[in-house]
């Protein structure tokens, strides 16, 4: 058709040409939008290409097939053959079990023999963090998803200031011109200007069109990249230099069969307003500065930094029921099968990022930021400890696993945690208040590297789905061996591990046969006495005008008589 169209004359070749370069451009200019379906045929090509070999050949033998009767038949076993394939690959989740499996077997995984210790501890958990966040900022403005991330050697809660959904005009006009840094340790956390960060991004989370995060970070992937990446988690942070910038976590999709999702580096976009050169750069080439994995060595600030995707850090964890083999989390096995607890009233499910010092554990792992997972039995009635996993937030090829179950610890799982938490106080209004992110607690105590779930209690409306965020919170630490329950001083997080061996330090004494702790080191002050000799005389001063004086008082008195 378009041949002959070509061939009727000169205008319908310039026609041809002109609409030939526009639609180029097009898809040049507009790859942000179709990159997504080029991303589910990378994802699901294997079963593309089967369904398409198999429908072809059985279109062919039905055309070439006279009978009535084999023709039904040939279409019978065509829909039959789609059904299972429907059935088995996405109603019992086979490729996803598959994609897992690929994923654990490409997984550098490190089994440890002892758990790090968690420090710098963070008081407010995230949707808090979130609700006091957005009750600090106007109309017209939303904040984004609040992300732990280290800012000048201190943990911090960021996230943007940016131009409300609920508006068209301001997403399309306006800037992201502020940032919230929050310190995550303090039991205070303040959203004045002091923690509220003046910095212009004309690209943001909720901006419209090339000024758009994903829109801006897909323009800048190359032909392989779009194929293969997709924009994740977005972070902000300072870099090097001590400017705050905007880091985007990659995914990237490795594999033919069955793609799995790894970590593909980040793309940083650096801050600034946006002109029309701007804008230029925007829809033709994209924004931001592409780091792989393997040039992060090279940007300091990215090291140790919590920049990975969960949807990344959460397979890779899931993975690990495929530690009894890939038979195993089969319905008629599950002896090692464990799955990832989902509490449903925690508004932020696991990972937890957790600051942690893995100096004393002779591993290798670094110090600072790693996700953190407590992975359970697949039964819903099961909520024991079964693995403690870390995976590094800064994108490190590596997971580090703590096997629980082998070691026949019985700790109890995060599962278990609420409602020791609601026994514990049963003089609470459960119906609006809830136990949440519950993360771990780690600590030398009483001569024992002893794990601890820190839970904080939040408050919900019961016309809300969202917690309300309290400056103060009410927190309690669960032992996972003990089952005990320690409430604790939000205000006065150095007397944490004192107020725990005061109410178990008996429990301990009797089961471990511990000695004493924390005992108070008493000084003995010597008193001086003086000795006062009975033999020493005190010689009584006299004094010299008492004679006169008792003269003159008799006097006065002579005369007072006369008076009367």
């Amino acid at each position: 058709m378009i041949k002959n169209y070509w061939n009727k004359g000169k205008r319908q070749k310039q026609i041809t040409v002109i609409l030939g370069i526009v639609i180029l451009l097009a898809l040049f200019i507009l790859r942000d939008d179709y990159q997504p379906a080029l991303l589910f045929i990378r994802k699901y090509i294997f079963f593309i290409l089967l369904s398409g070999i198999v429908l072809a050949f059985g279109l062919y033998k039905f055309r070439n097939q006279a009978h009535t009767g084999k023709r039904i038949l040939i279409l019978g076993i065509l829909l039959v053959f789609f059904g299972f394939l429907y059935v088995l690959g996405w109603h019992f989740k086979m490729y996803d079990y598959m994609k897992t499996y690929n994923v654990f077997n490409h997984l550098n995984r490190v089994e440890i023999d002892d758990l790090p210790l968690t420090q710098n501890e963070r008081i407010q958990p995230l949707q808090n963090i979130f609700s006091m966040a957005n009750e600090s900022v106007g109309e017209t403005k939303d904040v984004s998803l609040p992300h732990l991330v280290r800012v000048d050697g201190e943990n911090k809660w960021t996230m943007a200031i940016q131009p409300t959904e609920k508006y068209v005009w301001q997403r399309i006009n306006d800037n992201t011109e502020e940032v919230f840094a929050v310190s995550s340790t303090t039991p205070f956390p303040r959203f004045s200007s002091d923690n509220r960060i003046p910095v212009t991004f004309s690209i943001g989370e909720s901006l419209k069109f090339s000024r758009n995060t994903y829109n801006a970070v897909v323009q800048k992937f190359n032909p392989w990249m779009l194929l293969n990446y997709e924009p994740g988690d977005v972070f902000y942070m300072k870099d090097d230099s001590g400017k705050w910038v905007e880091v985007v976590s990659l995914i990237k999709w490795n594999g033919f069969f069955f793609p799995y999702p790894t970590f593909g580096g980040v793309m940083i976009i650096e801050n600034g307003e946006h002109d029309f050169k701007d804008y230029l750069e925007r829809i033709f080439i994209g924004k931001g500065t592409f780091v792989s994995l393997d040039n992060m060595q090279g940007h300091d600030f990215l090291l140790r930094q919590n920049i990975l995707s969960e949807k990344v850090s959460r397979i890779q964890a899931e993975s690990l029921k495929f530690l009894g083999g890939f038979s195993d989390p089969l319905p008629w096995n599950m002896k090692t099968a464990v799955k990832i607890p989902n509490l449903p009233d925690d508004q932020n499910q696991q990972p937890f990022v957790t600051d942690c010092d893995f100096s004393d554990t002779k591993t290798g792992a670094y110090s600072g930021l790693y996700h953190w997972f407590g992975l359970e039995p697949v039964g819903d009635e099961r909520t024991s400890l079964t693995f403690s996993v870390f995976i590094p937030a800064d994108g490190t090829d590596a997971l580090y696993y703590y096997d629980h179950a082998a070691k026949k610890q019985g700790y109890a799982g995060v599962s278990a945690m609420p409602l020791k938490v609601i026994e514990s106080r049963k003089e609470f209004d459960w119906s609006v208040n809830k136990p949440v992110e519950f993360r771990p607690y780690i600590k030398n105590i009483a001569g024992k590297k002893r794990m601890f779930f820190l839970g904080t209690i939040s408050a919900v409306r019961e016309d809300s789905e969202n917690f309300d965020g309290a400056a103060t919170p009410d927190l309690a630490l669960v032992d996972s061996e003990y089952r005990d329950v320690v409430w604790i001083d939000v205000k006065r997080p150095s007397t944490w591990d004192k107020a725990v061996y005061d109410q178990l330090n008996e429990a301990w004494r009797s089961s471990e046969g511990i000695g004493e702790y924390y005992v108070e080191q008493s000084k003995n002050i010597d008193v001086l006495r003086e000795e006062v000799e009975d033999s020493l005389k005190v010689i009584p001063k006299v004094d010299p005008n008492k004679a006169e004086i008792e003269h003159l008082e008799r006097q006065l008195d002579s005369l007072k008589s006369v008076q009367n």
